[in-house]
């Protein structure tokens, strides 16, 4: 019997900790998401989801350290799937930038931001597909399964019997192509 009371008692502070996060974190969270999803009704089931997993992480007694940015962390990546899922012909990984792995969509204007957000997404989205079509054949593949596929360089390199040096220097090339070829889409759209 005192197992039983127990056990209920610990559920009930696993609900009560969950309803403080909730009350705290929503509000910041549905900001978040609004900025970057731009229809409300998907920002609301990435809201959800997030907290569903939350109270399974909970249930499961995995201790989270920092619960606020691991909601803000995963809130970010279910907006990633959803632009994925929606727009296939997004890009993955882009260069790394003080040792963080910066992501083509932290890089692009929100499609939220207005029309002229959104003529400028496209018009990068158009110029980077372009220029990576321009792309030596062994340099874009490199760049594709690395960036976009994300797959591991070891990875590659196992299925193509490259070594991992050559690998990194055809993904070198290609991103300096890269850089080159969308700055003056670049500064066009951001002096304009």
């Amino acid at each position: 019997m005192e197992e039983t009371a127990g056990l209920t008692r610990m559920a009930l502070d696993q609900n009560e900790r969950i309803s403080e996060v909730f009350a705290r974190e929503q509000s910041r969270l549905r900001g978040f998401l609004r900025r970057r999803v731009p229809d409300p009704r998907d920002a609301e089931d990435i809201l959800q989801s997030v907290f569903c997993e939350l109270v399974e992480m909970n249930r499961l007694l995995m201790p989270i350290d920092h619960v606020t940015g691991w909601l803000f962390r995963v809130a970010r990546n279910r907006v990633v799937d959803l632009f994925r899922k929606k727009q296939p012909g997004l890009f993955g990984d882009v260069a790394d930038v003080d040792g963080e792995r910066l992501r083509l969509e932290d890089l692009l204007p929100s499609p939220a931001a207005g029309p002229d957000a959104v003529y400028a997404r496209n018009a990068l989205l158009e110029e980077l597909e372009t220029a990576v079509n321009e792309l030596p054949v062994e340099q874009r593949r490199v760049f594709v399964a690395h960036e976009l596929e994300g797959r591991s360089f070891k990875e590659i390199a196992a299925e193509t019997g490259v070594s991992v040096n050559t690998l990194l220097s055809r993904k070198r090339y290609a991103v300096r192509h890269l850089r080159q070829s969308l700055q003056s889409t670049y500064d066009a759209l951001t002096n304009a």
